[in-house]
């Protein structure tokens, strides 16, 4: 498991990079380790580190052999020894992303980076890449916000799952709304989680056919029977591989003259 925390090592350092080639710094230099272990050690001048290691595979701090610190990947090796030590720390750390409203659990920052978390207490919500955080006051009932997710509709949902779920939503809006396309089924396209929200027949495994539902709304029928989406790149069939969905891009259509 990943420590969540920076380490810090400061002060006159001899810094010594060994791999292909060796090399040897000496000087008063900041060196940052972070959670996954990168090791980076920085000087006064520019903003490229002196000496790096990225992910290493095995960071230790005991001072075996004079070094405060040593670092190893595959054949590289990179070791600090301190000659005056300034410092040495684990700060705690969190991905920083942009603030998107306030944990109800704790009042801390909430921020969304990779997903939703809380920079105070950590708790974590996963959201849909192509989702919107509302950020005016809408909040649910619990206080968290609201996320807009475009899955056939503009759903406007809670963050926490377990409070709003999106699969719900899209279920009860599509769930056996379309009708399974392929040959001599009678099927009907149920709403379902495989990773993403698809559009599965209720034959499986008899009827293998589903569809991942695409980022947009529901703007038509193509000739082949599905729903088209009216998406951020242009419009296309439920189905991406049909041949028979014209596709345009929404930028060159004409403005509309309403």
């Amino acid at each position: 498991m990943i420590d969540d925390a920076i380490r810090v090592l400061a002060g006159d350092c001899t810094v010594i990079a060994e791999g292909a080639d060796r090399e040897e710094y000496r000087g008063r230099v900041t060196t940052m380790v972070k959670p996954d272990n990168t090791v980076l050690v920085h000087d006064v001048d520019g903003y490229q580190p002196v000496a790096w290691l990225t992910r290493a595979d095995s960071v230790s701090s005991d001072r075996a052999d004079g070094f405060a610190l040593v670092a190893k990947k595959d054949e590289q090796l990179l070791r600090i020894a301190t000659h005056d030590q300034d410092g040495f720390a684990h700060y705690p750390s969190s991905p920083a992303g942009m603030p998107v409203g306030t944990c109800p659990d704790c009042d801390g920052a909430l921020v969304r980076s990779n997903d939703v978390h809380c920079v105070d207490c950590g708790t974590r919500y996963g959201v849909p890449a192509d989702a919107t955080i509302k950020t005016d006051q809408s909040n649910c009932d619990c206080g968290l916000p609201r996320m807009r997710v475009e899955r056939g509709l503009a759903f406007n949902v809670c963050l926490d799952r377990n409070c709003e779920s999106l699969d719900d939503a899209v279920g009860e809006a599509f769930d056996r709304e379309w009708c399974c396309p392929e040959p001599d089924c009678d099927g009907d396209l149920r709403i379902l989680r495989r990773g993403g929200l698809i559009a599965g027949c209720e034959h499986y495994p008899d009827c293998d056919t589903g569809f991942a539902l695409p980022s947009g709304v529901v703007d038509g029928e193509c000739a082949c029977g599905l729903p088209t989406f009216e998406t951020r790149t242009g419009v296309r069939c439920l189905d991406a591989t049909c041949e028979r969905a014209a596709t345009r891009s929404l930028e060159t259509e004409p403005a509309s003259d309403d």
